[in-house]
């Protein structure tokens, strides 16, 4: 099944839904700068940390182009958990002119 993908404007609009959204960057790409409310999870972490992602509520998943949160949503997708990765990633909400957060958080 293809996965689905939205935009970082209809991701904006979603925040306010207090949707989840998952970060899959590395934790100092994360610390550098997020979407206010994502939880990070590093792709490189994704095996032994799936269980954070939420089995019944849509999980959005960004990156920092939209290539590893693609890969990360294959694999969740694979295994029934609900994901929609956010095209343009974490560039594209900052060359968007939208708020940032900078600062690490824990896994």
């Amino acid at each position: 099944m293809a996965v689905s993908e939205i935009s970082v404007d209809e991701l904006r609009d979603r925040l306010a839904e207090g949707v989840r959204v998952i970060d899959v960057r590395e934790t100092a790409e994360y610390a550098a700068g997020h979407v206010p409310g994502a939880l990070s999870v590093p792709l490189s972490t994704l095996t032994e940390n799936e269980h954070l992602f939420d089995d019944h509520e849509t999980n959005y998943v960004i990156c920092q182009v939209g290539g590893r949160s693609m890969r990360a949503c294959e694999y969740l997708d694979g295994l029934g958990k609900p994901v929609v990765n956010v095209a343009g990633g974490t560039g594209g909400w900052i060359a968007s002119g939208f708020d940032i957060v900078t600062g690490e958080s824990a896994v």
